[in-house]
Parts: C-alpha cells; structure tokens; sequence
C-alpha cells in the first residue's frame, strides 16, 4: 500500500509504527482520540475507565474469542496513530470476514494511515487473511464502523466519532464500502412528550403489549433472557458473531451506573418476552466537563448528574426483538409502541434527542417503522473491505467472499 507523500511528512521525520506491549502503552492507546481531536467540532472524548474496560484484555471478554495486536504510529517521539488488528479463533461472521482491523485513528497524513493500515494488514496475512473488514472497535457487538456522514451531529455515547479526511484517506488507500450502518436521531419537543400515543391506545394492543421495567435486583436472570433475544434477533444480519454471556454481562454491569429504572424494559406480546431495550443517558454530556477522568471525584459527579435527570440526550443502546417478528406487521408495531413508550416515559426526565442506531443500512424490517416514528438519519458509520495481495488463501477468508 502507499499514497502521496503529504506535506507533514515532507518536512519531518519517518513513520514508525510498534505494537502496544505494556501498560504505559496500552494507556496511550486508550487516550489517542483525545490527544488527536481535542476541539475538532462533534467530537468528545471518552472516560479513560471507559474505554479501558473495551480494550483491556482481561476486562472485556470479548479479547478470548480472537487472537489480536494493538499498534501505535510514532513520529519524531510523537504519537500521530492507531490500529488494532484481529482474528477470530472459532466463531465465524456471517458473510464476513474473520479477519479484522479496528481503531483505527490518526491525524490527516495519509502516509500515517497506510503505514497503520499496511502494518493491520501484515499481521493478518500472517493469520491467514486475503479478506478483511473494518473497522470494529472491537467487535460487531460493540463500536464499528468509520464515521462518513454526521460529524457535527450530537456526539453520542459509546459510538465513535472520526474526522472527515480519514475515510477519505482510507478509501484512496484502496479500501471500499462493505456495509453502512445507520443512526437516527429522535427529536422530542414538550408537544411530543405531551401527545398520547395511537398505538398504545387501541384496544387490540393495549392488552396483549406490555413494558414492564428490568429486575435489576435479579440481573442474571436478565442477562440470560436479553442474550436469547439479542443473539436471536440479530442472527443471519451481515457481520454476525453470536455474544457469549459473558460479553452480555460485562456490558450489563459497564451500563448498571448509567441506567434509571424508566430506561431499561422488557416487551412482553401476549405474555411472552419478545424484545428489549436499554437506552442510556449520553455520557459525553453527563461528564463533558470531567477531562475523561472518573477519579477521585468525577464518579461521584456523573453518578449524580445521571440520578438527577441532568442530561438531554440518550441512546438506544441495546435492543433485540425476536425473529418471529422480523419482517411482519406485528413486528413493525413492536418497535413503534416501543418509541411510544419511550416518549411517555421522557416525561420524567424532559430528553431532547434520542438516537436509535446503529441499524444495517439493508435491515427495511428496522427502518421502516424507525422512520415512519418521524426520526431522521444523523449519522452514518461505514465498514470497508480490502482483499489483500498475495496473501495465502484459507477456509476462512473464501467464506468471508
């Protein structure tokens, strides 16, 4: 790979890219968007405690399905880049490839990027990839995709945000678009919070649609019914990969602090469990002021920010609805009474703005009832492939075609 040498790299010196080994290291890692995007329009930085529970190996579960390598670009003693590349060891993505890059961030060098992305694709060749996707960060089941549209819309938690000219770069560097992932922003105003909702409402519904709130005093119990539904909801999408329990429940307890009893619910259809939601406060906006720092005393501040109701904005994010409902009528109203309830319920605390995303630009079941709600696309995230040169040719990769 290769592209034009830019004027940065012009006037200083080479682009060394080494592996994060160590935790002076991995704490780099962790902190290169701050460090790269301070006070670029639409970005806001994560808490350190936050992302060191995504990509800690021993934190986040996700790190016993794959084998994997984290880098970091340096220039003259700078850090100007990042990369994690990885491979999944037994569980294979559906119609996608098991080779992956993810991560990925850097400043606007296009040598810095193809130095990243040349180094990911090495080491996955070593594994034996011809074809990778990316970006994961670090699964399908977490933050993926390369921000392409939205880079000033509200920045949301737990969803990455990239300046324009890095999927610029990378689609120059030979990369193209496998999948777009769509994100809607759902405007409320007092009018809305104050409407009565339709569905709800009609006789034929009202009695067979129930929310009843998460026990969160009987969480395991939780974990297991919202794993059923999330694997089953989600299975034959592209990108799949089944999430273990143990991924589940880390999420579960990284989102225990941020969730209100009103933002966490169960949809039962005719006494069946068929769907649930999560919808947590924006965090960006809950701790903008803390310096991504929860210690000593920004835990205690977000905590209480949340419990007060001291925010305007959240997402929808977690959701899963059986497939017994996918592409049929009465699955459409589940998601609609779902978006009423979750206006009825922003009464409490007065939100703003609710995003509902991400969902595979090609998945019509999701966004056609999203849509016909009144909400609008704000964002969109994109996943590329590349087929590597001379790689060697495995069962796996010939899957991914």
């Amino acid at each position: 790979m290769g592209g034009a040498m830019s004027e940065a790299s012009e006037r200083q010196g080479p682009v060394e890219i080494v592996p994060v080994a160590g935790l002076r290291s991995f704490m780099e890692f962790c902190r290169v968007p701050r460090r790269l995007y301070r006070g670029q329009t639409g970005f806001s930085p994560s808490l350190d405690a936050e992302r060191w529970t995504m990509y800690a190996h021993m934190l986040n579960p996700h790190y016993k399905l794959v084998r994997s390598q984290a880098f970091l670009a340096k220039r003259d003693g700078d850090t100007v880049g990042r990369i994690e590349a990885q491979v999944y060891k037994d569980a294979r993505p559906n119609k996608a490839s098991p080779y992956q890059f993810g991560t990925l961030d850097a400043i606007d060098d296009r040598d810095v990027i193809a130095a990243l992305l040349k180094t990911a694709e090495d080491w996955l060749k070593a594994q034996g990839a011809d074809v990778i996707h990316g970006p994961f960060s670090p699964s399908i089941n977490a933050e993926c995709g390369m921000l392409i549209q939205g880079f000033e819309a509200v920045p949301m938690v737990f969803m990455p945000w990239h300046p324009p000219y890095l999927s610029r770069h990378v689609e120059a560097l030979g990369y193209a678009k496998a999948r777009d992932l769509i994100s809607y922003g759902y405007d409320l105003s007092d009018r809305d919070r104050a409407a009565e909702p339709i569905l709800l409402n009609r006789p034929e519904w009202k009695a067979r649609l129930k929310f009843r709130p998460l026990r969160m005093n009987d969480l395991a119990s939780e974990v297991d019914l919202m794993t059923r539904l999330f694997n089953d909801a989600w299975a034959g999408n592209w990108g799949y990969v089944p999430i273990t329990r143990d991924e589940f429940k880390s999420m579960a307890d990284s989102l225990k602090f941020l969730m209100t009893e009103e933002w966490g619910f169960v949809t039962e259809l005719d006494g069946e469990a068929v769907a649930f939601g999560i919808v947590v406060p924006n965090l960006h906006e809950v701790t903008a002021d803390l310096g991504g720092r929860l210690f000593p005393t920004g835990l205690p501040k977000a905590i209480g920010r949340i419990r007060k109701g001291a925010y305007k904005s959240g997402r929808l994010a977690l959701f899963g609805m059986s497939q017994t409902l996918h592409k049929s009528a009465r699955g459409g109203i589940v998601i609609l009474t779902m978006i009423e309830e979750l206006r009825l319920r922003s009464r409490k605390i007065a939100l703003d703005h609710v995003e509902f995303g991400w969902v595979l630009e090609d998945n019509a079941g999701m966004r056609k009832p999203i849509e016909m709600s009144g909400a609008k696309i704000d964002k969109i995230h994109r996943i590329y492939e590349r087929r590597l040169d001379g790689a060697a040719q495995s069962a796996e990769a010939a899957q991914a075609r």
